[in-house]
Order: structure tokens, then sequence, then C-alpha cells
């Protein structure tokens, strides 16, 4: 598979394309191919607020508290769904954790795509991460509680679920752009 475009592959969205779902699920690789295959800009939330403030995720943990970065993934989500054209954004993992950012994904405004793996999966992918702050002390531990907080979350705004786990990134891809 070609991640360049074709000219079966220019879409124009009529939506964003947002991938949800947890830390290391994938969503940036995923969203950057999408994003190559149809055309369309990508944005990584993450990446778009540490522009922003010129610091790092984990700086904004450590400095705001995780009420001060919920408060500026919200500001960072309402700007980027307004868009136009529309983009492919890969989510920060706890973007679904606000119920305004909830309201945000299921405005119409959006596709809604979790990639889903379970938490046990996950634990190997995130393992020596730097920028994961909320799984410094015991990951597999804080994986499982967010598993349990998120899960319901993520299935609330989906509009379809990709499985990611025992799957390539081409074929994730292949999965979400369906």
């Amino acid at each position: 598979m070609s991640d360049q475009p074709t000219e079966r592959d220019q879409v124009h969205l009529d939506q964003h394309l947002v991938l949800i779902g947890m830390t290391g699920s994938g969503k940036s690789s995923v969203g950057q191919l999408c994003a190559r295959r149809i055309g369309a800009e990508f944005v990584d939330a993450d990446e778009f607020l540490e522009r922003l403030t010129g610091t790092t995720v984990r700086s904004l943990f450590e400095l705001e508290g995780e009420a001060g970065f919920r408060r500026r993934e919200h500001e960072v989500l309402a700007e980027l769904v307004q868009r136009d054209p529309p983009i492919v954004l890969a989510s920060g993992g706890g973007v679904v954790l606000a119920e305004d950012n909830r309201a945000l994904l299921r405005s119409g405004r959006c596709r809604v795509v979790w990639l889903r793996i379970e938490p046990d999966a996950l634990e190997q992918r995130v393992r020596n991460r730097e920028h994961r702050p909320l799984l410094d002390d015991d990951p597999a531990g804080a994986l499982q509680a967010m598993w349990t907080e998120r899960a319901p979350l993520y299935h609330e705004v989906a509009d379809a679920i990709v499985s990611v786990e025992n799957r390539t990134i081409a074929e994730v891809v292949e999965a979400v752009l369906r």
C-alpha cells in the first residue's frame, strides 16, 4: 500500500476525521497515514498544544496539574474542529473525559473512530515513553484504571470502532478509511 494519495483516495472530507483511544493506541501514526492517503491535513492535538504553549505536555501537567491541562486540551479541540476544510485529528487519550469535549465530538462536525486496544497490549507499547505523565508510577495499574474510566466514554462518542490488536498500521488505516 502506498502512503501517497491516489486519485481514488483524494476525497473531500465533509467532517473532521478524529481518532480517539488510549495513549499508545496508534492515533498519530494511523492519522498521519490516513491524512496522506486522502490528501487532508493531519494534526496531533498534543503536538499542537505543545507548539501553542511552547512547552511539553509533561511540563503542563507539572505546572498546571491535570485540570489545567484538560482546560487547554478543550480549547485546542474547540479550535481544531472549527477548521475548514476538515482535518484528520489525533486526539489526546483523555479528551473524552470532559463532557464539553464529548459534545464537540458528537456535534456533527466530526467522524470519530475509536482505535481500540486492551490495556495489557498497551503496556508493552507505552513502556519507557517519557511524555506520558499519568503512567509514571504504575503503568499497568494506570492503564487499567484509565481503560475502566474511558472505554465507556470512547464508545459513547465513536461512530466506528477499529481494533488495532494484531493488525499492521496499514490494516488499521484501511479499516479507518472504510
